[in-house]
């Protein structure tokens, strides 16, 4: 077996360029959102607002890649700073439009920003 230690900076693109423009290249579904806080603000490069729910409960966003492609990252940010609450996603995926979807990854948390703000990131490469 051979090992090497890494810097963990090198296993993530390090600036804006090397992400994809989904703007360009995607459409977005989201089954509820706040007017404050649009998709839009969570899915453009650089900081934005995020994206909240205008309802609660199980919400769904789906990027709809308009042309097939590899991808190599998916990066997730997950940021409460009000309430206490658990959350959970599932990041599912389909080679077809209306075919049927393969989960990659669920995680569950709990962020209780009284104690301390918490911040959840997942990183997963395909």
């Amino acid at each position: 077996m051979r090992k090497k230690l890494i810097n963990s900076d090198t296993m993530r693109p390090h600036s804006q360029e090397e992400w994809l423009d989904l703007e360009e290249i995607a459409g977005v579904e989201v089954t509820s959102e706040d007017p404050n806080f649009p998709i839009e603000a969570a899915l453009a490069a650089g900081e934005g607002s995020g994206w909240r729910a205008a309802e609660k409960g199980t919400q769904i966003i789906r990027i709809v890649l308009d042309n097939p492609r590899t991808l190599h990252w998916i990066r997730l940010e997950f940021s409460e700073t009000e309430i206490e609450r658990t959350q959970e996603f599932t990041l599912r995926w389909s080679n077809e439009a209306a075919g049927s979807f393969r989960e990659i990854v669920r995680q569950q948390w709990n962020f209780s920003p009284q104690a301390q703000p918490a911040k959840s990131k997942i990183i997963r490469s395909s």
